[in-house]
């Protein structure tokens, strides 16, 4: 089967009319960006109002995380009523603060690079709940990092354009249609 048989019918969902030859979609044969989460492939050319989810993702993620601390405010007031004594309290503010702060730097290296696939399991059992109780800090990386790009951005184009590189040379290294040469005679030699 050739590539471009391989390929979907259906237009990039980046946008109508990008799948033309240059841009990697379906009308190129090539391999297709991946989606991100609340950005689909707008990421690719910044188009179909990539510039606002940007903005929605920073004011959503932002909002969020205020309103998770109010939340978190609420149960520190439940343990003030409860009296029990300023070392849980203590405790509890610095558990809060040591999960935020581990989830927000592994939701940082998440945008940077892929996660190893191997290193699943236990580790990532334990994390989940590091991630759920450091919800906070997850927000706040979200947040940060949709100030400057679309989160894992960099990431995914980093990846994109080496699967376009290797799809390119793959294709260069061809010399045309092997069906289509004539075979030789052997009466010309």
């Amino acid at each position: 089967m050739s590539d471009e048989q391989t390929s979907s019918p259906g237009p990039e969902p980046g946008g109508p009319g990008r799948g033309g030859p240059g841009h990697g979609g379906p009308g190129h044969g090539g391999p297709e960006p991946e989606e991100i989460r609340f950005f689909g492939t707008t990421w690719v050319h910044h188009d179909g109002g990539y510039g606002l989810r940007r903005a929605g993702a920073a004011v959503g993620s932002l909002a969020l995380a205020a309103a998770g601390a109010v939340v978190l405010r609420f149960a520190f007031q439940g343990l003030e009523i409860a009296a029990v004594g300023p070392f849980v309290g203590i405790l509890v503010v610095a558990g809060f603060a040591v999960c935020s702060a581990l989830a927000f730097r592994r939701t940082w290296d998440g945008f940077v690079r892929r996660p190893d696939p191997g290193a699943r399991g236990a580790a990532d059992t334990s994390a989940q709940g590091l991630m759920l109780i450091g919800f906070i800090g997850s927000l706040l990386a979200y947040f940060c990092r949709s100030l400057v790009e679309a989160p894992g951005e960099k990431r995914y184009r980093a990846e994109y354009a080496a699967a376009r590189e290797r799809h390119e040379r793959r294709r260069g290294a061809r010399t045309g249609n092997p069906a289509a040469k004539k075979p030789r005679s052997k009466k010309g030699r």
